[in-house]
Formats: structure tokens, sequence, C-alpha cells
């Protein structure tokens, strides 16, 4: 039996329209001989009725007196509306088809409400529904906890489950569909030579998605990588046979002409020095984490450690090193970019070229680290198009 998995995010499951045209994938599956597991979200994007955002304001939103068990109950039914409404129109089309929630597709969780973690995937179900159906559209987002309440796996819960679904099927693929035709080089809302790319391997996708690239949670790359899964990314409206960006175990580390695959950003960032002459860096970590506070981008220096903060965690850490008496200054409004490629380890050069390249462009850099597959800078936030703009254009134009 050949399975492919397609996940539909939200855009591609909003309206008639976009459901024809994700109807047409299937449809290409399904004559290519293949039996198609289909895993949907919910329809829509805020605003739309049955989008989780908008579930969640049927209960109050933030002040909701609904606990994480019973918010699970709610955000949960999106799906379920989703995948009933999408099994409507397969069988109105001919093909055999049926639906299945996230729990009846074997997906057992811890019961964590609101960001489970998927325990198991039993599939016994989805297998045994292949025997008379060529389609099984799956709720995606949730699971079933050991206790028997229905969970939900977090933001970008639906491509994990297509993910633990293809892993579980042994699928061929995993084709996940949006409303972009691939994996870019960078955000083409403000890199203006940004282009899409062919091939890209699991670690840089995962990095890049860490580093801000939001086409793909990162948690389903992992699961596709331990599992040895091909991923693509698609947009719904292209051509069924066009193929997007293959995610794969395919090392482009030996591609030397391509040591950068693209560039990142993240805005929002506060960054904090931290002296560390009368409270040890222990202490102060010690502190920001028992107050559930998460640093990013550390660097530890003989009198200092240096680090960031969300803005909206930043001035509870504010707050903290007042009430302790920690001596620390701040910078408000940064951002950090990031170039990203397999080929950055044990090239010579990297740094150099990255530190040129906002030279010329006179951006400031506040903090930079690095690690096998990724260099980071911090900039000042009114800076950012300039910097990600002058990195993309160095590595991946002029090369």
């Amino acid at each position: 039996m050949k399975i492919i998995v397609k996940k539909f995010g939200g855009t591609s499951v909003q309206d008639d329209e976009a459901r024809k045209q994700a109807l047409k994938h299937v449809a290409y599956a399904v004559d290519e001989g293949y039996k198609v597991a289909v895993v949907v979200s919910a329809i829509g994007r805020q605003g739309a009725p049955y989008a989780t955002d908008s579930l969640l304001q049927l209960v109050g939103g933030k002040a909701t007196k609904l606990d994480n068990r019973e918010l699970d109950m709610v955000v949960s039914i999106g799906e379920v509306i989703s995948a009933a409404v999408f099994t409507q129109l397969v069988k109105k089309s001919g093909f055999k088809a049926t639906a299945l929630t996230g729990s009846e597709a074997g997906i057992r969780t811890n019961n964590d409400y609101q960001n489970a973690k998927v325990l198991n995937v039993e599939v016994q179900n989805v297998m045994e529904a292949f025997e008379d159906h060529d389609v099984v559209v799956i709720a995606g987002f949730q699971g079933l906890s050991n206790e028997g309440h229905v969970t939900t796996l977090g933001r970008g819960g639906s491509d994990t489950s297509a993910a633990l679904l293809g892993v579980a099927l042994q699928a061929k693929r995993c084709d996940i569909f949006t409303d972009v035709s691939g994996m870019m080089t960078g955000d083409p809302r403000i890199v203006e030579r940004a282009r899409y790319l062919k091939e890209v391997s699991y670690d840089e996708v995962v990095n890049m998605a860490h580093e801000g690239a939001k086409v793909i949670h990162p948690r389903a790359v992992q699961v596709a990588q331990q599992g040895h899964l091909p991923l693509t990314i698609r947009s719904t409206w292209d051509a069924v046979d066009e193929m997007g960006t293959l995610i794969s175990d395919h090392s482009l580390g030996i591609q030397h002409y391509r040591s950068v695959t693209g560039v990142a950003h993240q805005t929002g960032l506060t960054q904090f020095k931290v002296s560390t002459q009368a409270h040890t860096s222990q202490e102060i970590f010690k502190l920001l984490a028992d107050n559930h506070l998460s640093v990013d981008f550390i660097n530890i220096n003989l009198d200092s450690i240096v680090f960031n903060l969300t803005e909206k965690e930043a001035q509870k850490a504010i707050d903290l090193f007042t009430q302790a008496n920690i001596e620390a200054t701040y910078t408000e409004h940064c951002a950090k970019v990031s170039i990203i490629g397999a080929g950055i380890m044990g090239t010579p050069g990297i740094t150099a070229k990255m530190v040129q390249a906002l030279a010329q462009n006179r951006v400031k850099i506040l903090q930079t680290t690095d690690s096998y597959t990724t260099i980071w800078v911090l900039v000042h936030e009114d800076q950012l198009v300039a910097a990600v703009n002058a990195l993309h254009d160095s590595f991946l134009v002029e090369a």
C-alpha cells in the first residue's frame, strides 16, 4: 500500500474555492495510486467563525474562566469541523473517503493541555479505513490524553500531526500545503531579492524556523528528521506537479558553493547587560528561571553576562533585578538577524564577510554568537531591513 500525507493549513481550507483547489492535489495523488491521509487545520484565520482564535473569543479570550483542559475542548472543535467539511467535498467528488478526529487517528498525548506532547501514534484505525477508502481526512492539532481527555498540540500542531502520522504510516512523504510556493532565502516582505529554494536539509529548516521563518513549525521538521520522512513545502494554488521545496536527509554541507542557505530574523527583543560582580551568573540565571523567563542569545564575560528577552518579558526581568539590587542595563527595540546553512561549518571567512557586509551598510553590531550551522547578530530594530538585505545579497546573490 502506497501512502502519502497531505496537510492543508487554514488558508487552504478557508472557503469553497480554496478547498476545491486542495482537492485537486488529493485527486492527483489518488490517480497516482496512493492512499491519501489528509490532515487539516481549522478553517481560515482570526476572524473566520471556526478559526482557533475565533473559538477562543467565544469563551472570553484572555479573560476566560475556563481551565486549559476545557479550552482544549473548545479549540479542538475547529479542526473537527474542517475535517467534516473537507470530507463532504471529497465524497461529493466521487472519492471513497472518511473522516477521523485526532484521537480516532491514534494520536496519544500527555495531559499538558494547550501544548500537549505526543507519546505515541497508533494508526490501526487509519490503516483499517484505507482498506475501504482512498482518502482519510484527519483533524490536525489534537490528540487524546491517557486520562481520556481531548488535548491540543500548541501552535503549529497540525504540522506536527501530519509529520507524526507520516512517520507512523511509513508514508512516501508528507506535503505541507500553505499559501506560499516553498521556503525562501529570506522574508519576501523585507528582503528585496528573496528567492525560492528547491532543496534544504532538516537542520537548516529547523534553524530557519527557530530564527523567525514561519512556513513550518520546527517540531514537525524534527519529527520528520527522526523518522527520515521527506517533507515538501508547497502552495495549494500551484499546479499539482509543482513540488515546491523538498526537505530531506540530503546534506547540503558538501555543496561548498552554497555555504549559506537563508537569512532569518526576529524582532521585538531587549538586550540585557548584567553585572556579575555582586551576584554570580548562576544566581542571575536561576532568578530568571525561577520566574519562568527563558533567555536567548547568551554571552558570558568575566564581569558580566549579556542576553536577550522578548519585549513582553523584559519588564518582568527589569522589576526582578530592581528588587534584587542587581546592576543591569538594557537596550530596547532590538532585532536578531541570522544566516543559516549546513555549509557554514568549516568554511573560513564567513564571519569576516558578514561583518564586512554590515559595516558597508553602516549597521551597528550589538552582539554576535554562532553555532555550526548558524551565525547570529543583534542589531537595532530600525536597522533590520538594511541588515537583512545586506547579508542576503552578500551571501545569496553576489556569490
